[in-house]
């Protein structure tokens, strides 16, 4: 028995454990025992059943992009690792340490729409209605777990890399809840696919996810926009030789270094943590870093999501102009027409209530 076999089974029993406490919960709101509320206004659930990376944030920008165009979009999320408490609206340039790095990220970037933080979602859904004027949507980040609010309809993500059909639960694998949490789905969307995945693939990977008859597998891959200085006004000069300092504090760095590297000659990376606070001793580890690199016009490259973290900070001059974000979105490969049909209807029906 190797490594990782002695280490399946030692983790087998609190995976079982902690499936069976999942399992019990579930069905106590599947017997409406534990309530679940519906509101009259559509609510659309946006989450996963997997831990970290499977692309959350861009695939609701890009919801938010859609719908805002013609309705009053609300956002909703717990705010992940923020240092507050209780329900919040999220303001422009706001503190990620005070609302969490993706709320202020998605209130940066559509500066229109409401944006709240509460993680207890029926009250936090409860405050925006009792806003004015109210929300015609809501897009409720991460809430899949969450089922004391009934959605009315339900997305869940699944990296491509990451497929739930071979993955364990938690502490075993990565699951939040096992691969059947996938029934109660509205659309199931494969995310981080390789451009050039064949009809021949998609059909065998939704042969494994077995959707039901009213469930949709559609697919998507990460666009990458331009190269977005951090400071806003600082130039970028690449070329085959120009050595990127990689900095990222996400889930799963992999897909975004490799887009890094077709940019440039040489790439080294610095990781931390996902949704990492970066603290002084942080930001002399990468000058420290940044200062080994032996070249005079290398750069510094992070995702969108850390760029929000780090300008919150007072950077120093040495690193300030140098540090630049590649924003990202999804593209979706199969066919939205029924997805987007469907999510419109159902903001228009409720527009015409």
């Amino acid at each position: 028995m190797n490594v990782q076999e002695m280490a399946a089974g030692a983790l087998g029993l609190p995976a079982a454990l902690y499936g069976a406490g999942i399992a019990v919960r579930n069905r106590l709101f599947d017997w409406n025992i534990l309530p679940s509320r519906r509101f009259d206004v559509p609510v659309i659930c946006v989450g996963n059943i997997t831990v970290g990376g499977t692309g959350k944030t861009p695939h609701v920008e890009a919801l938010v992009a859609t719908l805002g165009k013609e309705y009053r979009v609300a956002c909703l999320s717990r705010g992940y690792k923020r240092k507050t408490r209780g329900f919040l609206l999220v303001e422009k340039h706001d503190d990620p340490a005070r609302v969490g790095d993706e709320p202020a990220q998605i209130k940066n970037k559509f500066p229109g729409i409401t944006v709240a933080v509460d993680g207890h979602r029926v009250r936090g859904i409860e405050h925006l209605l009792a806003l004015s004027p109210r929300p015609e949507i809501i897009i409720m980040d991460d809430g899949f777990q969450h089922r004391h609010v009934k959605p009315d309809i339900t997305i869940v993500l699944m990296d491509y890399r990451r497929p739930v059909y071979t993955d364990h639960l938690l502490p075993r694998g990565r699951l939040r809840e096992p691969a059947s949490a996938l029934r109660r789905a509205d659309f199931i969307i494969v995310t981080k696919c390789p451009p050039g995945i064949s009809p021949a693939e998609q059909a065998t990977i939704t042969r494994r996810l077995a959707p039901g008859a009213r469930q949709r597998v559609l697919f998507t891959t990460m666009s990458y926009g331009s190269i977005t200085p951090l400071d806003g006004t600082s130039p970028c000069h690449l070329s085959p030789d120009t050595p990127i300092l990689c900095l990222t504090g996400i889930a799963q760095p992999a897909p975004y270094q490799r887009h890094v590297e077709t940019l440039a000659g040489r790439v080294i990376p610095l990781p931390f943590a996902d949704h990492h606070a970066f603290s002084g001793k942080d930001i002399r580890q990468i000058i420290k870093k940044y200062r080994e690199i032996p070249s005079n016009c290398a750069y510094i490259f992070t995702t969108e999501k850390d760029a929000t973290r780090l300008s919150s900070l007072s950077l120093p001059p040495e690193i300030a102009g140098k540090i630049f974000y590649i924003p990202i979105e999804p593209r979706f490969i199969t066919p939205a027409d029924v997805f987007i049909q469907t999510i419109t209807e159902h903001a228009r029906q409720n527009k015409r209530g």
